[in-house]
């Protein structure tokens, strides 16, 4: 296979300028590198700089120095910043940046810059306590969901932001961007503004007998499953962004089961056709944070030969069902995670359930799909 050209290559030698003129023609941009840093409920990390006139706080990271890599200048940053050497597993995002953008302050004589986002990784609660600002540079760091980062954040920043952090989240190429937008096809968790919640920390158990009379079933959620193993998620839209769940809601007066309701739901939300739900258990809603009462967890999978087609909420890319519930350290976990996590080792195949296919297949074989996968945590 033939290697690629450009046209420089096609220039006779009589055409072709002296070095210090075709030097001075090239474009000069500067590089920057950053990293997506999250603690175990994956908020994301910001610092607070002292020189930034406008107040805006930006991701770890900085600027990258003449002859270094931009791996290398992001590990750099990090370790001056944070007091932590933390290495950098993929490339999430390369941005552009025009001289002229809206969000650069005005006295600033930038030629252009190529911004290169890492993942860093998810910070342990002795890492996060081991953090060590350089305070003549930096005031504060803090860990936020990403709708209240981005508020933090100049414009173009948050839009860098979002797009590596939902890259990182649904496990997607690099995404690529010029003056905060995707110069290709946008993914579905930025078509579709997906963000993720920090909900209140308490712990319930799945319990896997029936359901005590007095306590009233008021929603029903279930683990649908793709031939290839993977859960159907639906993105539920609110004016700060969506937000991912699984099928299912809240029952209705012609509702007589929370079966009808499972039925319902999936095909109202993502036009599911479900076939016989299989109960895995319920949970006790105790602080009643969503109605009171009970939300059972059943599970089903759906039939081959009919995938789900997007409607409102919309369905997301398939998610394999560890990823979806991997949970924090125990002790720290948002609300939910707990169940989840044990509701889908039944689901994938224990308790003489038969698994749909292999659940615990990494997401990244999935990279080529236009499905590909979101990883929550």
């Amino acid at each position: 296979m033939t290697s690629p050209v450009s046209p420089s290559d096609h220039v006779s030698p009589r055409a072709a300028l002296p070095a210090a003129q075709y030097a001075a023609s090239r474009h000069a941009a500067w590089l920057g590198a950053a990293a997506i840093i999250t603690d175990e409920i994956s908020q994301v990390l910001l610092v607070h700089p002292t020189y930034r006139e406008d107040d805006s706080w930006l991701l770890p990271g900085g600027v990258v120095e003449a002859g270094e890599h931009p791996h290398v200048a992001c590990r750099r940053e990090t370790t001056e910043e944070l007091g932590l050497d933390l290495p950098l597993s993929a490339v999430l995002a390369v941005h552009s940046f025009s001289p002229r953008h809206a969000d650069l302050q005005p006295a600033t004589a930038c030629p252009g810059e190529v911004r290169f986002v890492f993942d860093g990784g998810t910070l342990r609660p002795d890492q996060v306590e081991a953090i060590r600002l350089p305070h003549e540079e930096l005031s504060e760091y803090a860990f936020l969901e990403t709708r209240g980062a981005v508020q933090r954040l100049r414009p173009v920043d948050g839009r860098i932001m979002l797009a590596a952090y939902r890259g990182r989240l649904g496990n997607t190429a690099t995404a690529h961007l010029a003056d905060g937008r995707y110069i290709l096809d946008v993914p579905a968790l930025g078509r579709h503004d997906v963000h993720v919640r920090y909900r209140p920390l308490w712990e319930s158990p799945l319990n896997r007998g029936p359901v005590p009379g007095p306590l009233p079933v008021q929603q029903a959620w279930a683990w649908c499953f793709v031939p290839d193993g993977r859960v159907v998620l639906v993105a539920d839209p609110g004016l700060r962004g969506a937000l991912p769940m699984l099928p299912g809601g809240t029952g209705e007066k012609t509702d007589a089961t929370p079966e009808d309701t499972l039925h319902r739901e999936a095909a109202e939300e993502a036009q599911l056709t479900l076939t016989d739900p299989v109960r895995l258990g319920w949970v006790l809603d105790e602080t009643g944070e969503v109605y009171g009462g009970v939300s059972p967890t059943p599970g089903s999978a759906w039939p081959p030969g009919s995938p789900p087609s997007g409607r409102w909420p919309s369905a997301l890319p398939p998610a394999t069902p560890s990823p979806a519930c991997s949970p924090p350290r125990p002790g720290s976990r948002p609300a939910g995670l707990g169940p989840a996590r044990r509701a889908a080792n039944p689901a994938r195949g224990g308790d003489g359930i038969r698994a749909v296919g292999p659940a615990h297949r990494s997401l990244r074989r999935h990279r080529g799909d236009p499905c590909g996968g979101v990883r929550l945590s």
